[in-house]
């Protein structure tokens, strides 16, 4: 495996804290979302996990969408990253990605996105680590 990219983060303070890139483009404060007794208006990591995968995941289903001679470029994935309780001091993740690919039936649109799935680095990388939800609406 050849490392093409490698970004750096800092992060202080946990859930209620700050986080800073290397480069400075992210440089931000951290706060738990009021669901969970924290502020509104601030990122938390579910958030961002949540763009990073999407933004990701779009990638992968452009690459798929160009071997199969389908237009993607229009596509959107919502995603929602939820965090669960399991028990009184253990949580887990669990996501839905909801793919929406205009002018192409939801048959195909599956299709495409299961593919996606499966060659997407976010969607490798919590592949049986995370109950997963793909979904073409």
């Amino acid at each position: 495996m050849e490392k093409l990219y490698t970004a750096v983060v800092t992060a202080k303070g946990g859930r209620d804290g700050h986080i800073r890139s290397s480069d400075g483009v992210i440089d931000m404060d951290m706060r738990k979302p009021k669901a969970m007794g924290g502020e509104e208006g601030y990122a938390n990591p579910e958030l961002l996990f949540a763009g990073a995968w999407g933004s990701c995941y779009l990638g992968a289903l452009g690459s798929v969408g160009k071997r199969d001679g389908v237009d993607v470029s229009s596509a959107t994935a919502e995603v929602h990253i939820s965090f669960n309780q399991e028990g009184e001091s253990s949580f887990q993740l669990s996501a839905e990605l909801r793919v929406h690919i205009p002018g192409v039936d939801l048959e195909k649109a599956q299709k495409l996105a299961d593919t996606a799935h499966k060659g997407c680095p976010y969607s490798k990388a919590t592949r049986n680590n995370i109950d997963t939800v793909i979904k073409a609406v």
